[in-house]
């Protein structure tokens, strides 16, 4: 009986294990349909690819890039970044099925993040340039003339979609973002570059902060102050209630920009000018918020009404420019739609509630206009719980 456990136990595990050393030895078991040969070969660790290469210590490099598992309307890439880990400065060799069913093959050096892969030049020598595509596998071979003597590479890989004939930009999330690695030309081996999970978890807790703080927060603090201190018994609770609203909004905003400024250093030649052009001015306007409360005047003072009037439209500009910024900064980050769509739920839920009191405000005022014209309530008498005349300041306030 315990042989038979064991003979099926061998039987149930065998299969896995040899799917599991098949798929391990993926790259050095394959054989290219053109009968060549490459001596050394690594398994990238994400994105299906695989790097088939021959080297000699003249510098001179024959790769062949696999991108398995791939749709014909894709395109790939493999690169070196002579320069730095990343993405920008990276010598790229893209490849992609045109619409009439040929093979595209090109270089094209990238100079910024949010590229369109133009062809160009790049920093060493390419030579043999050539892609095929073939059963959902599409491989890029070219021989590369390195002029430097170093024998470990910063290699870049990449795929996205296709607009008619013209590489799109690819996900910014999950394993694209992750496809970063060196390369030992000697020993073969692939080392990922660290940072790309943590950078990722960086942009995520940046998106957050600042969506919470500038894009939820303000816009109900100032809907807290705009419409409650209508009513007479929310008065002053619905001035506390505003201020700690916004300072909340306004602290956890800092640590976004925090985030944001950590992300910038770690990312040279990585910009995204309007979202930081607007998060430059959200912080400079929401900073100017706070400060200008130690030079309220009071409510009777002669210039408490500029004062108010500067407050009211600098609130109201940072709330619009906040909601454009955390639009921008989806387009960015390009979560799952679930998040933005979430997003735009509350912020319709905002305007909906302000909406309804808006109106619920105004029908309130021309009530009383009425009752007090009519003669039926003492001229600045208060009634139904609601201040005199619509918007009435709370000396809180």
């Amino acid at each position: 009986m315990l042989k038979l456990k064991l003979t099926l136990s061998l039987c149930l595990f065998m299969p896995l294990l040899l799917s599991s050393y098949s798929y391990a030895q993926t790259c050095s078991k394959f054989t290219f349909s053109s009968n060549r040969v490459f001596k050394s070969c690594s398994d990238l660790p994400v994105l299906n690819s695989f790097l088939h290469y021959n080297y000699d210590s003249s510098g001179k490099l024959e790769v062949a890039y696999r991108h398995t598992g791939i749709g014909s309307s894709r395109w790939v890439a493999w690169a070196i970044n002579p320069t730095s880990k990343g993405m920008v400065g990276s010598q790229a060799l893209v490849a992609y099925r045109q619409t009439d069913g040929t093979m595209r093959v090109y270089t094209s050096p990238i100079t910024q993040y949010q590229t369109q892969l133009r062809e160009g030049k790049l920093s060493f020598q390419v030579s043999d340039l050539s892609a095929t595509y073939e059963n959902n596998e599409m491989i890029i071979f070219a021989t590369l003339g390195l002029s430097n003597n170093g024998t470990t590479l910063n290699q870049v890989w990449q795929e996205g979609g296709l607009s008619e004939n013209t590489p799109q930009m690819h996900v910014t999330s999950g394993p694209n973002v992750q496809s970063m690695a060196t390369l030992n030309l000697l020993s073969g081996e692939t080392a990922t570059t660290n940072g790309g999970g943590s950078k990722l978890r960086k942009r995520n807790i940046h998106g957050v902060l600042n969506t919470v703080s500038w894009g939820i927060l303000m816009p109900i603090g100032a809907i807290t102050a705009r419409y409650l201190k209508v009513f007479k018994s929310a008065d002053p609770a619905w001035f506390y209630l505003h201020a700690a609203c916004q300072f909340s909004a306004y602290v956890v905003g800092v640590a976004g920009w925090g985030t944001g400024l950590k992300l910038g250093s770690e990312s040279p030649g990585i910009q995204f000018d309007t979202h930081r052009t607007i998060g430059i001015v959200l912080f400079s306007l929401g900073t100017l918020q706070v400060f200008a409360l130690l030079l309220r005047p009071k409510p009777d003072h002669k210039y408490r009404l500029y004062w108010n009037i500067y407050h009211h439209l600098v609130g109201y500009a940072v709330i619009i420019l906040s909601v454009i910024n955390v639009f921008e900064g989806f387009d960015i980050l390009k979560p799952d739609k679930k998040w933005k769509n979430a997003y735009i739920g509350v912020i319709v839920a905002l305007a909906s509630s302000a909406a309804l009191l808006e109106a619920y405000t105004w029908f309130v005022a021309v009530k009383r206009k009425r009752l007090e014209g009519a003669g039926k309530l003492p001229h600045g008498a208060n009634g139904n719980g609601v201040n005199n005349g619509y918007g009435a300041r709370s000396q809180q306030a």
